[in-house]
């Protein structure tokens, strides 16, 4: 059966906030692994980690794989230190900077997609180094992942079929600029937009998201249709990543269309009505400018 992972939360959610979502993925979704962590910024960190191991032992309990994601930029020595704490302490870690890399090999892991992996000789790479399993950049096309799946031997491949995709992390913060403040005073700022935060260009226009550091693609990524072909190529798991929508439902929707039980047409109808204004985006994936939305064929 084809896996289906929960990817990592990338917004600031209230403590409370995040403990009932992941409360309700322990009980209500069909996902099978989750991933919990702080990827975007050290300084959510202790708003959550306290609460990482009831969160973690509550996923493991109602048969969830539990990964932790790491940041996807990280800085200082106690960054790394953390890294290698969580490999003791049993978790399995997924890589979203290559200076961890180093206080991962030889252990199982999984590279993440903010990890430039574009081509089979870092695939080989990876691999030697002990990773089990590789989530591509957005920009990888179908056709990388089939190449990928061609030389990646027992490592897993994971697709993201759903969410807005990362497209850059910065060491500056555009969420504090934007409210006037530096980033070392930034009050979490973040934390008042739960989606991220819209730009638009200078006339008007939809753009990206911010959210914190990171620059988010302004549509959330949608591939159920694509699910199919990329399962076919070699896809091994696919990944839905968090937003601030019934994610519950989102999940039953990707599952339900991978074990055949709706058509991929009407799946995606589905999920508009669950995604709002927000609109869709599918064009890494057929070789387009990332933000297009390519049609079904026929």
């Amino acid at each position: 059966m084809i896996g289906l992972t929960l990817g990592p939360l990338l917004h600031h959610w209230s403590p409370d906030k995040r403990r009932d979502f992941y409360a309700r993925i322990a009980d209500e979704s069909p996902v099978d692994c989750v991933h919990l962590g702080e990827v975007v910024c050290s300084k959510r960190e202790p708003f959550t980690e306290p609460y990482l191991p009831e969160i973690a032992e509550r996923l493991r309990a109602a048969g969830k794989q539990v990964v932790l994601s790491t940041l996807a930029l990280v800085t200082t020595e106690r960054e790394i230190q953390a890294i290698r704490d969580h490999c003791e302490a049993g978790f399995l870690v997924e890589a979203n900077d290559v200076s961890c890399l180093r206080a991962l090999a030889g252990r199982p892991h999984v590279i993440g997609p903010m990890v430039n992996v574009f081509h089979e000789g870092t695939l080989a790479y990876v691999a030697r180094q002990g990773a089990i399993r590789i989530v591509p950049p957005p920009e990888v096309s179908a056709a990388g992942i089939g190449v990928f799946a061609k030389h990646a031997g027992a490592m897993e491949i994971e697709v993201p079929v759903f969410g807005r995709q990362t497209l850059s992390v910065s060491a500056r913060c555009y969420h504090a600029r934007s409210r006037g403040l530096h980033k070392d005073n930034c009050l979490i700022t973040c934390g008042g937009e739960p989606d991220g935060l819209p730009v638009t260009t200078l006339d008007g226009r939809d753009f990206v998201v911010v959210n914190g550091t990171q620059t988010m693609s302004h549509g959330y990524v949608v591939l159920l249709r694509e699910m199919a072909g990329l399962i076919a190529a070699g896809a091994a798991r696919v990944r839905i990543t968090p937003q601030d929508i019934d994610m519950v439902a989102v999940s039953r929707l990707v599952r339900e269309t991978l074990d055949g039980g709706i058509d991929a047409e009407e799946a995606t109808a589905r999920l508009g009505t669950l995604t709002g204004d927000v609109p869709t985006v599918n064009g890494y994936m057929h070789g387009r400018e990332g933000l297009a939305w390519v049609p079904a064929v026929g």
